[in-house]
């Protein structure tokens, strides 16, 4: 469980409670992308209803390379799986890594 928690962004944030957190890299460009998905707007019911899924096609800052993405969840609206076409899914601490990676130094010599 807590590699989901991990993967999902840690839980417990009371200030975002319908807000799922995903986290994304981009295979040509290694650009890492957060991704919310609304628990209560955002899900699907699949055919059998058996549960619910997202379709979410995500654009970076640094290109126009799209990633297309399928996450699949249980009946309960708990993640099962994601789908993701033209990159992988990565953890928070890749995502803060990546920002960390961005920001403007500041020298002090």
């Amino acid at each position: 469980m807590s590699f989901l928690k991990r993967l999902l962004g840690g839980g417990g944030k009371s200030g975002d409670p319908e807000g799922l957190y995903f986290y994304v890299r981009a295979a040509k460009t290694g650009e890492v992308i957060r991704v919310r998905l609304n628990r209560s707007n955002d899900l699907s019911l699949t055919e059998d209803l058996g549960g619910y899924f997202a379709r979410k096609v995500i654009v970076g800052q640094k290109s126009f390379e799209r990633i297309e993405t399928h996450f699949h969840f249980d009946k309960n609206r708990h993640f099962v799986s994601a789908d993701v076409t033209g990159g992988e899914l990565v953890e928070r601490e890749d995502y803060e890594a990546y920002l960390a990676a961005q920001a403007p130094r500041t020298d002090q010599s």
